[in-house]
C-alpha cells in the first residue's frame, strides 16, 4: 500500500492510498483510525503533500562508509544522531528556499523510516512492529554554515530543508537492496544502495529510541550515499528510491 496526504476537493487535507485510477480518500489518519472512502480522484485533481508531519525528524548523519569518506571522516562505532524541527518538512513540488545565511547548500537523497506507535527501547528484532512504512527524503544541508558552526543544527534546520514524499510506502522491505540516486537538471549526482547503509533500519531505530520516545509519525533519515553537491536558485532536484517513487523540488532563492 502506499499511503499519501493530499489536498483534495475544496482545499480539504486528508490521507489517501494510490490506487490504479487514482487517489482513494480515507477518513481519519493511518496514524491512529481511519475509514476507506468511496472518493476516488484523478491524481491531476489532487495536489500531493509531505506525506506525515512529524513531530520530530531524526536524521543520523555517516552511515555510508563512501560518504563519510567524501566528507573527511571516520566512520562511527555507533550512530550519529541530530534533529530536524519539523517546521522544515515540505512536500513534493515544493520549493527548497535558499536562505541568505548560506552561500554552500546540498542535497542529501535518503531512505526515511514512518513511525506507526510509540516506539521507547524498542530492541532492534522488534522494530518492524513499530513502523508505518518507507519515504523518500532529502537532508537539505548548508553545508558552510555546517563546518562553520561545528555543528549541524542551523545548517540542517532551515525552513524547507526537509522534503518528503510522495508517498509513505508500507510494503518496502529495508533488509533487501534498493538504489537510492539524486539527479540535479537530469544530471545523476548521487547513485548508491540503500544496502550500503553501516547501520539497518532496524540498529538505527533501536538505537535512537533508546535515547528518546519515538511518537506516531515521527520520521528517522537514515543517511546519505556519496555524491552530495550543491544546489542553485532554479534548479530541479528528484530524489528516487527504488520501490517507493521519486520525489521532486524545484530550488529557488529566499
Amino acid at each position: 500500500m502506499k499511503i499519501v496526504r493530499v489536498d483534495a476537493e475544496a482545499d480539504d487535507i486528508t490521507y489517501g492510498t494510490v490506487e490504479p485510477d487514482g487517489i482513494r480518500l480515507y477518513h481519519g489518519s493511518p496514524l491512529f483510525q481511519w475509514e476507506r472512502s468511496e472518493t476516488v480522484l484523478p491524481i491531476t485533481q489532487v495536489k500531493l503533500l509531505a506525506p506525515v508531519i512529524p513531530t520530530k525528524v531524526v536524521a543520523v548523519g555517516k552511515n555510508y562508509a563512501e560518504h563519510a569518506a567524501e566528507m573527511a571522516s571516520d566512520l562511527p562505532d555507533r550512530p550519529i544522531i541530530f534533529l530536524k524541527p519539523p517546521t522544515s518538512v515540505i512536500g513534493p513540488m515544493s520549493p527548497i528556499r535558499l536562505p541568505e545565511a548560506s552561500l554552500e547548500v546540498h542535497h542529501e537523497a535518503e531512505l526515511a523510516v514512518v513511525m506507526a506507535k510509540v516506539a521507547r527501547n524498542v530492541a532492534a528484532e522488534d522494530v518492524s512492529n513499530h513502523i508505518l512504512g518507507y519515504t523518500v527524503a532529502n537532508d537539505v544541508t548548508a553545508r558552510d554554515l555546517q563546518r562553520s558552526d561545528g555543528q549541524w543544527t542551523r545548517a540542517k534546520g532551515f525552513d524547507t530543508f526537509c522534503p518528503l514524499g510522495p508517498a509513505i510506502d508500507t510494503e518496502f522491505d529495508p533488509t533487501e537492496p534498493h538504489a537510492i540516486t539524486a539527479t540535479v537538471n537530469g544530471e545523476i549526482r548521487q547513485d548508491g544502495s540503500t544496502s550500503d547503509m553501516v547501520f539497518g533500519v532496524g540498529e538505527l531505530v533501536s538505537f535512537i529510541s533508546s535515547v528518546m520516545t519515538l511518537l506516531p509519525g515521527d520520521v528517522i533519515l537514515t543517511g546519505t550515499p556519496a555524491g552530495v553537491g550543491p544546489i542553485r536558485s532554479g534548479d530541479h532536484v528528484e530524489i528516487d528510491i527504488e520501490g517507493i517513487g521519486v520525489l521532486v523540488n524545484p530550488v529557488v532563492a529566499s
